[in-house]
């Protein structure tokens, strides 16, 4: 449970969406605060209100109609057309408590969507607009992929980019366009950042999909496209355990270095921040830094069956953040990072 108020103490929205935030996620609540001030709090709303979005997805004792049902009513609230406390009171009572679906902190921020909701209305037009947008991409989105989800797997890897898309890369999009309305500086690349901010997203969200390949099968979800195995020889419904194939693990490789390669895009698009918003650039190299170091570890232990045995160590971790912090403003030293941590990586053209 996360740390409540002292008592007697008033709060305010501001103050819970600090806090929250630390409860629901610590790697956002460690990554956020390196923002520019006017910065971080429209993006810890903006991860709040996605954070929202996604435990109406995770919630397992909602069924797909349900699930559209309040993923409408959600979008309609951020939108301002539909009170937050109706909302919070009609899906509060059907979320579960538990290590497969919500938590207690995911519960409090449910029950607090009415004190989330009001910081969002309280921001620039530009930012309410940009997180209107990514909430309802993303909602329906993940509804959608969610509903067809099988141990089957996605189709092919137009189909995983499209799931990646609406998931991580209109999260891309939506920091994208915040940075450049902190940044006349950063607006005069917008075109090329939205586009590599969708790339960026992908190799994040491809990062997680390998990672947590045998966590998701627990739940009969894959987001494996099944085309590539099929290339490989291998066939995804036919997955376990006990799976000890090559095949499997050529698939696997191939979206080694399809991830990778998106990664590269990432790097791409943290150098285009100026070098002197080495906040902002920490904010976006910290998250690529932990997803090559994940690549890594995928890579050389390609037989891994859980999430726990290709996880970075707590000690890698601060020394990442060390580092990243200390080169942040130096382009030439984070190539030369990047291409030494990934040289042992696959490569591909596919995207």
């Amino acid at each position: 449970m996360m740390n409540s108020p002292p008592s007697g103490c008033v709060e305010s929205d501001l103050e819970y969406q600090n806090r929250i935030l630390i409860g629901v996620s610590r790697t956002f609540a460690l990554t956020i605060p390196q923002l520019p001030d006017v910065l971080q709090d429209v993006v810890g709303n903006a991860y709040l209100l996605c954070r929202i979005a996604d435990t109406i997805e995770d919630e397992q004792n909602l069924d797909v109609e349900k699930k559209y049902q309040f993923t409408e009513s959600f979008i309609r609230v951020v939108a301002g057309e539909e009170p937050a406390e109706q909302f919070a009171n009609e899906l509060l009572p059907l979320l579960s408590l538990d290590e497969c679906s919500t938590n207690p902190d995911e519960l409090d921020l449910i029950e607090n969507t009415p004190r989330v909701i009001r910081l969002t209305h309280g921001f620039t037009l530009v930012q309410r607009t940009a997180l209107e947008r990514c909430v309802g991409i993303m909602s329906r989105g993940m509804v959608e992929f969610q509903e067809n989800s099988s141990l089957h797997g996605l189709a092919d890897l137009p189909e995983l980019a499209r799931y990646c898309y609406v998931v991580a890369g209109v999260v891309g999009e939506m920091l994208a366009t915040l940075f450049c309305e902190y940044s006349r500086e950063i607006a005069k690349n917008e075109e090329v950042l939205q586009e590599l901010a969708v790339s960026f997203g992908q190799g994040l969200q491809m990062t997680n999909i390998l990672k947590d390949v045998w966590e998701d099968r627990k739940r009969d979800m894959c987001w494996l496209p099944r085309s590539v195995f099929a290339d490989a020889g291998f066939t995804l419904s036919g997955l376990s355990v006990d799976t000890n194939d090559r095949r499997y693990e050529r698939g696997l490789i191939e979206l080694i270095g399809v991830a990778r390669n998106h990664l590269e895009n990432a790097l791409r698009f943290t150098l285009l921040i100026p070098r002197h918003e080495r906040g902002i650039r920490r904010f976006c190299l910290w998250a690529l830094a932990m997803a090559v170091l994940s690549l890594r570890k995928i890579h050389a232990c390609p037989r891994y069956r859980s999430g726990s045995q290709v996880k970075i160590t707590r000690r890698t971790v601060k020394l990442t953040v060390t580092t990243m912090g200390v080169l942040a403003g130096s382009d030439r030293m984070l190539s030369l990072l990047f291409n030494l941590f990934t040289r042992t990586l696959p490569q591909t053209r596919q995207y």
